[in-house]
């Protein structure tokens, strides 16, 4: 029967409906003539039985009721059928009562027509009604044998979509259960046949009872507070949890709902609002410019060439020595922006100083974003040297450059890891602060100036991605210390705190972005492991590795000397300058360009220390 559905639906479906039209018609006459008998009546029945057969059969093929998929019919569709069913009464009716001006035998009378309309349309309903959930159960009995138990949080018009979308798919990952909603007047009651079971409270005594697999998060108009309360309660329950994009975010890209799916991910988990850049109000020094990006092909670099390129630049250079990632995000500005931006790539070092002269020279630079850096921990403490050649001194060839070519601004992408250094790559970019205080200093054509800011979930190398892999391996994760903590913001968030600061910059001045409040690595690794539907400690295993040399407990924001200026964006604070002495500073970096390019490790260790005088070296954590 399953064949014959699927390779000849529309003759099936004609014949069932031939079939029951047929039937109404001689139950309605045979009732309303008192007998089920056709003797001397047989006239008037053939008569009217090839009316019928004539009319509802060219109405039914009018309104095309054969080319909709019954298998996923809605309420639309069935009223859509209804119509057709009435429209072919009625055709009866008047072609019957016309013809009975010279045929008296097909003078039914109203009782006739009447039964005959509400008799057809309900059965040829029915049988669609029926068609439809006979096909839900098919599916759902194929789904079920697969297929994860769902619970769904919220029950709006999101549920409503992905519902829809589940019952329609021959097979799915999912199997829809219950759903959970805070909205007491939803309670109890059923959306696309699942049933409103409970409030978010109740999510775990549900996911007990009812063996749920998985959860779909679905609210979209929400607080981060009240989203992040939720998701902790999902987290206890060792489900698997997803989450769906708002309906304005689904009907701007075009796909479908179930395709948007995605895990839930670290920065869900925040508790804070994100950070939102005010084009409008900041992003003007942009409009009109020509911008440099170093490290542009960077996690850092490439979000910011992105959201530069919204900001109407007169042209944009994207420079950097790794050319895959150069090539990927100069590909992706293509297939946005096409010939609406105007852009290059320069695949070039900082620490060549003669290519920056030349694409200097050339280009008329108005604005630079330096966020090329070594940034990994554990490989510059093994290779300080490299650290001191593309950090420091890449940053102090950059800025007499861009000094020299009169650059209005200039913004040091600097870190946390600056404040009290315990290691290379910190000790590094704490001397690339200097710098820029010093060449601001020195500077009249130029502001410098930095931006100092945390970790930065999703970026290359950063621990976030690292926890993912071991999840998806089987584990072990690996955390460094049960007590380690770190500031966190989203690569967006962070490049729009980057762009605002740009705006403020009056020279000199060391910006600090508010990153919230500090988390603790091993709270995040165990929600990522219990948010992937497993167990921490018991499914996926959690490994503490001992600290890595250089690395701290907790990162600071602030040196124990900077003061802290507000600006008028609450997200960004200024840290007063710390003074030193620029001659001793600078015998001290021509003795480490020495030291770094003679590859004199231990000599580079000492001279950093006695070039930043808040290094404490861990290197043997």
């Amino acid at each position: 029967m399953n064949t014959i559905f699927g390779n000849n639906r529309r003759s099936v479906l004609f014949i069932s409906d031939f079939i029951l039209w047929n039937i109404s018609f001689y139950i309605s006459f045979a009732v309303n003539k008192n007998t089920f008998s056709l003797r001397g009546q047989e006239n008037a029945f053939f008569l009217g039985l090839l009316a019928v057969n004539i009319c509802f059969s060219a109405v039914f093929l009018i309104f095309r009721l054969y080319d909709k998929l019954w298998s996923y019919a809605d309420i639309e569709d069935f009223f859509y059928a209804l119509i057709a069913a009435l429209t072919a009464n009625l055709a009866f009716m008047s072609c019957t009562m016309t013809a009975g001006i010279w045929y008296s035998d097909l003078n039914f009378g109203s009782r006739i027509y009447i039964t005959f309309a509400m008799m057809s349309a309900l059965l040829i309903i029915m049988f669609r009604i029926i068609y439809r959930l006979n096909k839900i159960l098919e599916r759902r009995n194929l789904a079920g044998k697969a297929s994860k138990r769902l619970l769904i949080v919220g029950a709006g018009e999101t549920a409503f979509s992905v519902l829809t979308e589940l019952s329609k798919a021959a097979w799915n990952e999912y199997i829809p259960i219950c759903l959970v909603d805070d909205d007491k007047e939803k309670l109890h009651r059923r959306i696309a046949g699942i049933k409103v079971a409970g409030t978010t409270e109740d999510i775990p005594q549900l996911c007990y009872e009812n063996d749920i697999q998985a959860i779909l998060f679905t609210i979209s108009q929400i607080s981060v507070a009240d989203k992040k309360r939720i998701l902790d309660i999902c987290a206890d329950t060792h489900c698997e949890v997803k989450i769906i994009p708002g309906m304005y975010n689904l009907m701007t890209s075009g796909a479908s709902i179930t395709s948007t799916i995605r895990q839930v991910e670290v920065e869900d988990l925040l508790g804070r609002e994100p950070v939102v850049f005010d084009t409008e109000k900041y992003g003007k020094y942009i409009i009109g410019q020509t911008v440099l990006v170093t490290g542009g092909g960077g996690s850092i670099g490439s979000e910011l060439c992105r959201q530069i390129a919204r900001l109407n630049p007169k042209h944009l250079i994207i420079l950097d020595i790794y050319e895959n990632n150069a090539y990927d995000i100069q590909q992706e500005l293509i297939r946005k922006h096409g010939k609406d931006l105007s852009f290059e790539v320069q695949i070039a070092s900082v620490r060549d100083k003669k290519k920056l002269e030349h694409i200097f020279k050339h280009k008329n630079i108005d604005v630079v974003f330096h966020a090329a850096a070594h940034k990994h921990v554990p490989l510059m403490e093994n290779n300080p040297e490299e650290a001191v050649k593309n950090n420091v001194f890449g940053t102090l060839k950059l800025a007499e450059v861009a000094d020299k070519y009169h650059v209005k601004n200039f913004v040091q992408i600097s870190t946390d890891k600056a404040v009290n250094p315990t290691n290379i790559m910190g000790a590094s970019k704490r001397i690339c602060e200097m710098i820029i205080q010093m060449m601001d200093k020195r500077s009249k054509n130029t502001n410098f100036v930095a931006v100092r800011f945390g970790n930065v979930l999703g970026s290359n190398g950063s621990v976030i991605p690292l926890f993912k892999e071991q999840i998806r391996s089987g584990g072990p994760v690996t955390v460094t210390h049960p007590d380690i903590i770190r500031y966190f913001m989203t690569i967006p968030e962070a490049v729009s705190l980057v762009l605002t600061a740009g705006s403020l910059a009056k020279g000199g001045e060391i910006f600090i972005l508010d990153m919230g409040e500090p988390v603790k690595i091993r709270v995040l690794a165990e929600n990522l492991i219990r948010l992937s539907g497993f167990k921490p400690d018991e499914d996926i295993k959690i490994e503490y590795t001992g600290l890595r040399p250089g690395e701290k407990l907790y990162e600071e924001l602030l040196l124990n000397e900077e003061g802290i200026t507000k600006t008028d964006n609450k997200k960004i604070y200024i840290g007063k300058p710390i003074e030193f002495d620029n001659d001793m500073f600078l015998k001290n970096l021509s003795r480490l360009y020495t030291a770094a390019h003679r590859n004199q490790a231990d000599r580079v260790e000492q001279l950093i220390a006695d070039t930043v005088p808040t290094f404490h070296h861990a290197k043997n954590n």
